[in-house]
């Protein structure tokens, strides 16, 4: 048997991450980093990906920044085929960059919606070919999507972003059956609710502080309605993407990871 702490030693080992300037996907980056990876932060925000990467840096590990625009499948090609080449292999893609839009079905533009898919779809589809196109031909590699508890709990005013996720989780088990037989993994997360910059719009004042009242009121009904009685970190959910970076996870393929403290148990 594998040592365990051998299962989940990344080093070596080259991670893309995209979405890295930010909440979920800082936190996948900094955490595959700290497990011995060397991480490529992509980020549309190229100033928040090069923080990322200063954070993983200044605290010993090995990486570097790009600024990409997910939603462009050329931006993804050459992100991923860059790493390839700069690196020799590339063993973990992290499709985790998102975005955020409210409102009701029957208030939705077309222009929104196309906007969301672009970015949460499109842009997911995009990390995944190319990450698979590399993988499958060096014969081994991890690709790890980002879905959402929406796919099991409507809410309203979420449907662009909703739709989006669940095309994601079944991209996910499609692209999985497709590549097994290739030595790749394809899996991915539904976090709960999460603090992060996305659900902290609710609750953030115009200076970037927390107004202490606002966030209450937002995470009770969360945390109320959670088995484990709290809202979520990005470390939660960071965790989960470094299982299924790891050979921990070497028998865990076309799998939808549900870390959200009970809060739909499907």
């Amino acid at each position: 048997m594998q040592d365990p702490r051998e299962a989940f030693d990344l080093d070596g080992r080259i991670a893309v991450v995209t979405g890295a300037g930010s909440g979920i996907g800082r936190a996948s980056a900094v955490m595959l980093a700290g497990a011995g990876a060397s991480v490529v932060c992509a980020d549309l925000d190229g100033d928040a990906a090069k923080a990322t990467a200063g954070t993983i840096t200044d605290g010993g590990g090995a990486a570097e920044a790009t600024a990409v625009n997910v939603s462009q499948s050329p931006e993804v090609d050459d992100l991923v085929n860059r790493a390839r080449r700069d690196h020799g292999h590339l063993d973990v893609m992290c499709n985790i960059a998102g975005i955020m839009h409210n409102s009701l079905v029957v208030d939705t533009e077309d222009a929104d919606l196309d906007r969301v898919l672009a970015v949460n779809l499109k842009g997911v589809f995009y990390g995944c070919r190319a990450a698979a196109r590399v993988m499958t031909e060096q014969g081994f590699g991890s690709i790890i999507n980002m879905s959402s508890g929406a796919i099991d709990t409507p809410a309203p005013t979420i449907v662009c972003y909703a739709i989006a996720k669940a095309g994601v989780a079944q991209m996910t088990k499609t692209l999985a059956v497709e590549v097994g037989p290739h030595g790749v993994r394809v899996n991915a997360i539904a976090p709960g609710w999460i603090v992060t910059g996305m659900t902290g719009r609710h609750f953030t004042n115009p200076d970037g502080t927390i107004d202490e009242e606002r966030f209450n009121a937002v995470s009770a009904p969360m945390r109320n309605a959670a088995p484990l009685g709290r809202v979520g970190e990005p470390d939660d959910i960071a965790y989960a993407v470094l299982y299924l970076a790891s050979d921990a996870s070497s028998f865990v393929t076309g799998q939808i990871l549900r870390p959200n403290g009970g809060l739909s148990i499907p």
